[in-house]
């Protein structure tokens, strides 16, 4: 569920704010949080044009086995050899991928995206597939394995990665993408497209009723969790067109997030239905999603001024104490034979070409030197409340 945004009341430095109008959640779609059973291409014509936020799509690999796969002490390898992995060909392979591309971009919002994994035996199809449907590459994302599974038969490198794809529906798309949340995640440091995280192991792993691994390509929690952190807010609708175990769907359960599932196996959807009612989803402030100043409403310095949080001729202060600026009626601040904006005048005053205004400026409250920019973000906090 979207959480209800409470009332707030801001106070900063003695200053009280106004109180704030609480904020009814979004209404959720009938067909959110939904597992609906059968064949993706056709399923997904259940579901309106333009309703999906994301998809994470983890389609067959096609992996193209040719006989059992025996470890060096002769055990069998329990690999993937489902129907639902066998094509034909190349050609009914590539057959395959344009038509569930096609069925996903007709539910994808404009401004949606899409990952989608694979490895070298399908990725690279794939791409070329999305490309020509007009979908935008954006990255691709090395998966690399801590654990991966060796080459028993020792004439290959072990395969210790997977691929994802991420795309946006077209090149003018606005898409999500969580850049300062992404970072702080880092260490304060650039999320880098190669990702190590383990495969699927332990508890997370579902088995059958014979103690076997329910799905044979069940991914792990972690992955599908940064995806989601870097690519959705809370309450996106991200739709998983191979739903398999319901990775997808515990996780957007737990961080917030609905998930649509489209899968055609009932074991898989008894067994997602089941591990997904068991998730129980984050308290809402611990879904909020940090983001840079670049993300949040511009509010002019006027603004302050209307609202009485600076007052017209008010003196600002430099944090060195060597200049001073008085705040004008109508937004400007004069400096000596200075004028214009607080950027300008900014500039102005130490010789420089340009200047932050927000940061440089500041004013005196309770006997606190405070930075016009901790003003500004009072007016940009209720905006933020006010518009849901």
């Amino acid at each position: 569920m979207v959480p209800e945004i409470v009332v707030l009341r801001w106070e900063l430095w003695g200053m009280r704010g106004v109180q704030l109008k609480t904020v009814a959640p979004a209404v959720r779609p009938a067909f959110a949080d939904t597992i609906i059973k059968g064949d993706c291409v056709a399923a997904l014509e259940q579901l309106p044009a333009h309703s999906i936020d994301v998809v994470f799509a983890d389609p067959p690999y096609n992996l193209q086995l040719a006989g059992g796969l025996t470890r060096p002490d002769q055990s069998l390898v329990d690999a993937v050899d489902d129907d639902w992995d066998q094509f034909a060909s190349f050609e009914a392979y590539d057959a395959f991928t344009r038509a569930w591309l096609l069925a996903v971009r007709r539910v994808l919002k404009p401004d949606g995206s899409l990952w989608v994994i694979g490895s070298y035996h399908n990725i690279f199809r794939v791409g070329t597939m999305l490309q020509d449907l007009g979908f935008w590459i954006l990255n691709d994302v090395v998966w690399r394995k801590t654990n991966p599974m060796p080459n028993f038969r020792g004439k290959r490198f072990t395969n210790a990665h997977e691929t994802m794809i991420w795309a946006s529906r077209g090149p003018q798309s606005r898409y999500t993408f969580n850049y300062e949340a992404m970072k702080a995640f880092n260490d304060d440091v650039q999320m880098r497209s190669d990702w190590l995280l383990p495969i699927c192991t332990g508890g997370e792993r579902l088995k059958d009723a014979a103690g076997q691994k329910l799905h044979p390509t069940q991914k792990p929690e972690a992955l599908l969790a940064r995806v989601m952190l870097a690519s959705t807010k809370p309450g996106d609708i991200v739709l998983d067109p191979f739903f398999g175990s319901g990775t997808t769907g515990a996780v957007a359960k737990r961080l917030g997030r609905h998930y649509v599932g489209v899968e055609r196996e009932q074991v898989y959807i008894d067994a997602a239905t089941a591990r997904i009612a068991a998730v129980e989803t984050a308290p809402a402030a611990a879904l909020e999603l940090l983001r840079g100043k670049k993300a949040e409403p511009r509010v002019p310095f006027g603004a302050l001024v209307e609202r009485g949080l600076i007052q017209p001729n008010e003196i600002m202060t430099a944090i060195s104490g060597r200049h001073q600026a008085r705040v004008r009626a109508d937004g400007s601040v004069e400096s000596g034979s200075h004028t214009g904006s607080i950027h300008r005048v900014g500039a102005l005053v130490q010789g420089f070409d340009a200047c932050n205004g927000w940061t440089f400026w500041n004013v005196h409250r309770n006997g606190v030197l405070t930075s016009i920019d901790a003003l500004r973000q009072i007016v940009r906090d209720e905006m933020a409340v006010a518009g849901g």
